[in-house]
């Protein structure tokens, strides 16, 4: 019986490291039998929503005719119905006309406020001048009031500040421009 069962074990385990040595590490071919398994459980679950979906349109379809079965013959309308129902749309007609008979708003594109007309060239040009003490285009002078500006104060600041240096001295007069009377744009 020990021989037997020594026997047993030995071919087991020579069986165990044949298989062993003749197993296949191969990672494409384990892809290939992983996409081979998606492949299968997507149709079979497919194959499970069909089921269910025949399921549920034959207990709609079962409901439905329970529904139609047990429903009662349409009444008769009587003439009085009819003319009821006909003076209804009547009325709803006339209160939608209503609604839309509402005045327009005046365009306010069109509304001239504030606009001189001029019927010869002379009045056309005495409405396009402008009156003397109206600058409309300060930002021209900007750059020649900043340099007025800058040429006159710079000097009182470096007075003020000798241990600074340009560029703060500048961040500084940049501050007081923004702030400044002599800056058009401030006009």
């Amino acid at each position: 019986k020990q021989w037997y069962q020594r026997r047993v074990a030995i071919t087991a385990g020579k069986k165990a490291a044949e298989d062993e040595a003749w197993h296949d590490d191969d990672k494409l071919n384990n892809k290939k039998a992983q996409r081979k398994n998606a492949e299968e459980e997507k149709k079979k679950a497919a194959l499970e929503r069909k089921k269910l979906a025949a399921q549920m349109l034959a207990e709609e379809e079962a409901t439905l005719e329970a529904a139609a079965s047990s429903k009662t013959p349409a009444k008769k309308v009587t003439q009085a119905e009819l003319s009821r129902r006909k003076e209804e749309q009547e009325h709803q007609k006339e209160e939608s006309q209503k609604e839309k008979e509402e005045p327009i708003p005046e365009n306010l594109n069109h509304v001239m406020t504030d606009v001189e007309v001029a019927q010869s060239v002379e009045q056309a040009i005495a409405a396009l001048d402008m009156p003397d003490g109206v600058d409309m285009h300060p930002e021209k002078r900007v750059k020649a009031a900043w340099n007025a500006f800058e040429q006159g104060r710079i000097s009182q600041l470096r007075a003020e500040n000798p241990s600074l240096r340009l560029s703060q001295i500048r961040q500084m007069l940049r501050k007081e421009w923004q702030k400044s009377p002599l800056n058009p744009l401030n006009q």
